[in-house]
């Protein structure tokens, strides 16, 4: 990141019809972006020292304290803020943060949530809307082993337990008119659960029908469910992993952001053919959604191998078109 790095960084680029991925320091390249620019911003940040990516002095999750991460995460808000377009919003993926005994001086948690909301606010933007993303609390125990979600914890003293930490998108939207409208209705609906049903068609129907994309209905009942102030229905290994493009020896994200939630607010909050970006793009997964989609992306990532696997991802978009429609031919 910047913040006094003085070393060189070789800069690597590569490009698709509808893509721009950079292998870089993010600051460096959200400050070339033209003022007014960006239509819709998501993004993961790492979760200051949580995961360490590398041992890059430049990336923002090699840091020795939280508030070395908040000097360097600051100087990327800025021009996020700067380059997004008046009235569009920037998508932020966090989670509570765990505090420890031995960093912290106690066993509890912080409100990371709330820290990247003020920083943005302190750039100007609105806080426009949030919702949860349910996290599977016995998956989290086995990751993390922490105490507080431990059953024998309860049984040896419950005042230490705790649920698992959720995770979060938070929308920020800058300031201004949005000059582009976002309108119509959903022609698709991204979740893991069955398709939203419709009302009775007439009084001899016999059960619900199936609503499909073009029926009147279909559009209100799938923002019956994107408009749930927690999301239950995401599929925690609805990944980049688990794509059917990639191979056995591709390299994979630590914590990558499932594509459902991408995908429902790149539907939700940009147009076909707009802008997206992502700072941290890690192997891919919003700049992949993006493209999917039909909007243009640029993507960002320091990490070699992560931008490597990034772009294998991006080129593979037809070969997993293909692989999903052989797989509803069948």
């Amino acid at each position: 990141m910047d913040g006094g790095v003085n070393q060189p960084l070789v800069l690597a680029q590569e490009h698709g019809e509808d893509w721009t991925i950079w292998n870089a320091d993010c600051v460096d390249v959200a400050r070339g972006l033209p003022d007014n620019s960006v239509h819709f911003t998501i993004y993961s940040p790492p979760f200051e020292s949580l995961y360490t990516f590398s041992d890059n002095p430049r990336d923002i999750s090699n840091n020795k304290s939280a508030a070395v991460f908040w000097e360097h995460y600051r100087f990327l808000i800025k021009e996020m803020v700067r380059a997004t377009v008046p009235g569009r919003l920037i998508a932020t993926h966090c989670m509570q943060l765990p505090t420890s005994k031995t960093r912290d001086g106690f066993i509890g948690m912080r409100d990371f949530r709330g820290e990247i909301i003020r920083a943005f606010q302190a750039e100007g933007m609105h806080f426009h809307s949030e919702v949860m993303i349910r996290k599977d609390p016995v998956s989290a125990m086995q990751r993390s082993k922490a105490i507080g979600l431990l059953h024998k914890q309860i049984c040896k003293d419950s005042a230490m337990s705790r649920m698992a930490a959720a995770d979060y998108m938070v929308m920020m939207r800058k300031p201004g008119d949005n000059p582009e409208p976002i309108s119509g209705p959903f022609d698709a609906y991204y979740g893991d659960e069955a398709p939203p049903e419709g009302p009775l068609r007439n009084e001899n129907s016999q059960g619900v029908d199936m609503l499909r994309p073009g029926d009147p209905w279909f559009s209100v009942a799938v923002w019956q469910r994107y408009a749930e102030s927690c999301w239950m229905d995401i599929n925690q290994n609805d990944v980049l992993s688990f794509r059917c493009a990639r191979e056995e020896a591709d390299e994979r994200h630590i914590s990558p952001l499932q594509l459902t939630p991408i995908r429902r607010c790149i539907d939700l909050w940009s147009n076909p053919g707009d802008v997206v970006f992502s700072p941290f793009a890690g192997i891919g997964s919003e700049i992949y959604c993006a493209v999917e989609m039909g909007r243009k992306a640029i993507g960002v990532e320091l990490k070699e191998s992560y931008f490597r696997q990034a772009i294998a991802n991006l080129r593979s978009i037809k070969k997993a078109q293909q692989c999903l429609f052989d797989g509803a031919a069948e």
